[in-house]
């Protein structure tokens, strides 16, 4: 199993090179300019649409449920899990590289969305089927389709194998099992699996089994109720842990640029790492959390009920605000402001988190732990909803057979159960192999149809000028 680790730990490093970590970041600043920075100019009416559907739009489920949807898969481990990590092994200075890419990817999260519904497919019965697979085939051309196939072969195999199942389960447990301690019944393949992460994982699966067999509407129904109790509940919970530390923010500022632009970035005993790899982890993380440039969250926002592709195209861009502006901002301060990171020889992923609010609350340090726990659970909990819908369109894509489709839900089911019997590095260098092979076939999309963003980009906004100077 360590071999195993050792190889798909290289192939991570190939994938999340500098090639891929500069086209993301310059695919973020062309579509920012093509957009004529769209995330600067209009955030705010981008957060009025995100609450406010149309009446008459056509779709499977209202603007609000499919970002629900996006926000169910973008809202995960990653928030949590995802900023731990990279604050741990790239330093302080990941979280400068993560807010910077975020927010080049809230253009390329409003490029996506437009695409997605502008050139998806009514398969009837209500049905819309959209995404890079679509825009890329029809706004590409047909000789493209190839290109289509493969982004839709690496989204089912990264919903399957990665970001999607193991990834989201292995998180759960292991958060439950810093929590609560029982004996070990599973020590192969790299991981030390205990009972409480067996009954969390049979737990957590029958209700994923319960919900995914209801399809986008049932989905959809589930994020609506549970993303913004879960968003609203982490997010006051990080926001006092940071309040409470507020005396420490001028170090963790100086800490978070310094490790952004230096070689190193020490705090108490813990040596900091190269600007590489800060901006390796904090790019490749908060892609992980976030999903810009994945070509993800456009299959969700092509089931919109909308008329309108730009519109759309802004509700999907306050979901990169949302996940990584705000609530991964928020974890990365609350692990620097208490230089909870500093243990890494000790703790890991989830454990840092709880760490953080541990030192910081006035409760007994178990309360903070569970509590971490909670927002983590729902939080991958509906992460693995999302990405079995994310991933069963890439499937529908490919065969166009109901049949494959079921048969790929239910290998969905079982690798989401296989997640806390696996090594937690493996896991997350599998999860960032594939979100790095979805990105490169999208990337390319978005690049080519600048133009096309472009053009619906000024032909909304010129509409909507003329509609606001009527009502004046």
């Amino acid at each position: 199993m360590e071999q195993f680790g050792n190889i798909v730990t290289k192939i991570d490093d190939f994938v999340w090179g500098w090639p891929l970590i500069i086209l993301i970041i310059a695919v973020g600043a062309f579509l920012t300019a093509r957009s004529g920075g769209v995330q600067f100019l209009h955030l705010g009416r981008a957060l009025k649409y995100m609450v406010q559907n149309e009446e008459d739009g056509e779709g499977e489920v209202t603007s609000f449920q499919a970002l629900c949807t996006a926000l169910s898969a973008t809202v995960g481990t990653g928030n949590i899990v995802g900023v731990a990590t990279a604050i741990c092994v790239g330093g302080p200075g990941a979280l400068f590289w993560m807010l910077f890419a975020a927010v080049l990817g809230m253009a390329t999260k409003y490029s996506e969305g437009l695409l997605a519904v502008l050139y998806r497919e009514d398969k009837g019965e209500g049905h819309y089927l959209g995404g890079p697979f679509l825009y890329i085939e029809k706004g590409m051309g047909e000789k493209w389709k190839w290109l289509g196939k493969l982004f839709a072969l690496f989204g089912a195999l990264a919903g399957l194998l990665g970001i999607g199942t193991m990834t989201q389960m292995n998180g759960i447990v292991s958060a439950f099992s810093n929590v609560i301690d029982s004996p070990v019944v599973f020590n192969k393949f790299g991981a030390n699996t205990t009972i409480v992460a067996v009954i969390a994982a049979v737990v957590f699966t029958t209700l994923v089994a319960l919900v995914v067999v209801g399809g986008i509407k049932r989905i959809s129904a589930v994020a609506e109720r549970i993303v913004p109790f879960m968003c609203v509940l982490y997010f006051v919970l990080a926001l006092v842990c940071v309040l409470l530390n507020i005396k420490a923010l001028p170090m963790a500022i100086g800490l978070i640029f310094k490790g952004a632009f230096t070689a190193q970035a020490a705090v108490g005993g813990f040596a900091g790492a190269a600007i590489k790899l800060a901006m390796q982890k904090g790019i490749g993380r908060g892609i992980f959390s976030n999903e810009a440039g994945l070509g993800s969250a456009p299959i969700a926002a092509a089931a919109a009920k909308t008329k309108e592709p730009v519109r759309q195209g802004l509700v999907t861009m306050t979901g990169t605000f949302l996940d990584t502006i705000v609530i991964c901002t928020l974890t990365g301060l609350s692990i620097i402001l208490t230089g909870a990171y500093a243990n890494t020889d000790e703790l890991r992923g989830a454990a840092v988190t709880q760490l953080a609010w541990a030192e910081t609350f006035p409760w007994p340090a178990d309360v903070s732990k569970f509590l971490v726990a909670i927002c983590l659970a729902l939080f991958a909990f509906t992460t693995i909803l999302g990405w079995d819908y994310y991933s069963e369109r890439c499937v529908e894509y490919l065969t166009n057979s109901k049949k494959a489709v079921l048969v790929f839900r239910v290998l969905f089911v079982l690798f989401t159960f296989a997640g806390p019997f696996l090594a937690l590095d493996v896991v997350w260098n599998i999860a960032d192999v594939f979100n790095g092979l979805m990105a490169i076939p999208n990337l390319i999309a978005l690049v080519a149809l600048g133009g096309v963003i472009s053009k619906e980009t000024k032909a909304y906004f010129a509409k909507q000028k003329e509609i606001d100077v009527t009502k004046k």
